[in-house]
């Protein structure tokens, strides 16, 4: 029995001695601090202990399992300062409204010719600049984002314009950000500013709640509501009802993703139900008025190809949804009417696609090349000069010396129809050189 012991013993002493040999020569090729895993050898038991103790020993010394390390709370992201410096040199040859020459847009193209005064201008931007601050801590995040492309009562300007503001915590968010008809991930890779035509994009205030998350997501929204009237022919026979016409907002749009994301690419599909309506101001009874009922649903993804290649598409559909397009359209016109009968409001039925190919000649080359349309269903009581259709076609090749840089070429064409079949089209060529802050990818 004693020789057994000591058998063991022996054996155990040789494991352990085994063990740290190998973890030595472990350290010196890693540089690593000694283990807390080493083995020892058990001390030597004087002769005619008891034999459960003998045993027992090597047991004690041996290696434990570690436990699972803790849980460690989300690291904070300190709030961080972000964005570009862009300077765009732009040939154009033809004419746009010259609020809006720093881009291709079709709706500011002219069918008529000398509307804007004579074909050809040169335009040097740097409105698509833009800066922004972004952090967290946690399951809450924080994003401010501005550029100097003004809009509205600011078209035409270098001013600064609000693009994003919002709070988000956990699955709860507020502020203003990309409206969820939207789906951001199918805007091509291109440097003019306002894009393709045929494709959902509004940022807009609203709260979202955003119940599933991950591979498989989904979230719905109340946003805030806008709508875009055309009185049509009575905004002419009647110019005090067109010059107090405006439209009346009296409920939220309610919106709502869903969207899948593989190692393939992914797919989204979005919806909008919405109220549109309007009023005119200081009359009796603030006639005429009318209300519609408009709705929208947008399909689209992108399929990848090599590395960075992506075919990007995108299908939209609905009525009374022009407010939240690219480009293009009202959200409410005079229905059709007979001689005689008086129209009521009616959402315009709109449709509009978008088909890109992003390709990636190497790290430092890339180019986009691809078409895009959107087009409405106009009624009897619009204008023959109303907006019918809009088409947006461009490649290009950029090149990207550094990190933080990328200069490139682009070839834009759009065309505008008109609801009388009237067309104007527009060809320019962009040079842009953009500067990321450093730091950035």
């Amino acid at each position: 029995m004693q020789a057994e012991i000591d058998r063991l013993n022996h054996t155990v002493q040789a494991l352990g001695s085994t063990v740290q040999a190998l973890e030595a020569r472990l350290r010196a090729v890693e540089g690593t601090p000694p283990s807390v895993m080493s083995i020892a050898p058990p001390p030597a038991e004087p002769q005619g202990s008891p034999a459960p103790a003998l045993i027992a020993a090597p047991t004690a010394q041996a290696p434990a399992v570690p436990p699972p390390p803790a849980p460690q709370p989300h690291a904070d992201s300190p709030l961080k300062l972000y964005g570009f410096v862009q300077f765009d040199a732009i040939q154009d040859f033809g004419r746009v409204d010259p609020d809006w020459e720093d881009t291709l847009r079709a709706t500011r193209i002219p069918t008529r010719d000398g509307q804007y005064g004579g074909d050809g201008k040169f335009i040097g931007s740097i409105r698509q600049s833009r800066v922004g601050l972004e952090g967290g801590s946690g399951d809450f995040h924080l994003k401010l984002e501005a550029d100097l492309f003004g809009v509205g009562d600011d078209q035409g300007k270098v001013t600064p314009r609000l693009r994003q503001a919002y709070g988000q915590y956990g699955q709860w968010l507020a502020g203003q950000t990309n409206t969820l008809f939207m789906d951001v991930d199918v805007f091509p890779n291109t440097i003019d500013y306002w894009g393709p035509a045929g494709q959902v994009f509004l940022r807009n205030p609203q709260v979202r709640w955003t119940p599933l998350a991950g591979a498989n997501s989904f979230a719905i929204a109340i946003e805030d509501a806008s709508s875009d009237i055309d009185t049509g022919r009575f905004g002419r026979q009647f110019p005090e009802f067109g010059a107090q016409a405006e439209g009346r907002d009296e409920l939220p749009d309610l919106s709502a993703q869903f969207r899948m994301s593989r190692d393939w690419g992914h797919f989204q599909a979005s919806g909008i139900v919405r109220r549109v309506a309007f009023e005119t101001a200081d009359t009796p009874g603030n006639r005429p008025n009318g209300e519609d009922t408009g709705w929208g649903l947008a399909l689209s993804g992108h399929l990848k190809f090599d590395q960075k290649d992506r075919l990007v598409l995108s299908a939209v559909g609905g009525e009374g949804i022009a407010s939240y397009m690219n480009d293009g359209g009202n959200d409410l016109v005079p229905s059709d009417t007979r001689p005689g009968e008086i129209p009521r409001a009616t959402a315009m039925p709109l449709w509009a696609g978008l088909v890109y190919y992003d390709r990636w000649w190497n790290e430092r080359w890339s180019s986009s090349i691809g078409y895009s349309f959107t087009q409405v269903d106009n009624s009897n009581n619009q204008d023959a000069g109303a907006f019918k259709k809009g088409e947006y076609a461009s490649i290009n090749l950029l090149h990207y010396p550094s990190a933080n840089t990328m200069v490139g070429g682009e070839f834009l064409w759009g065309q505008r129809t008109d609801n009388d079949g009237a067309t104007g089209d527009d060809t320019r060529l962009q040079v842009s050189f953009k500067y990321l802050f450093p730091g950035q990818p």
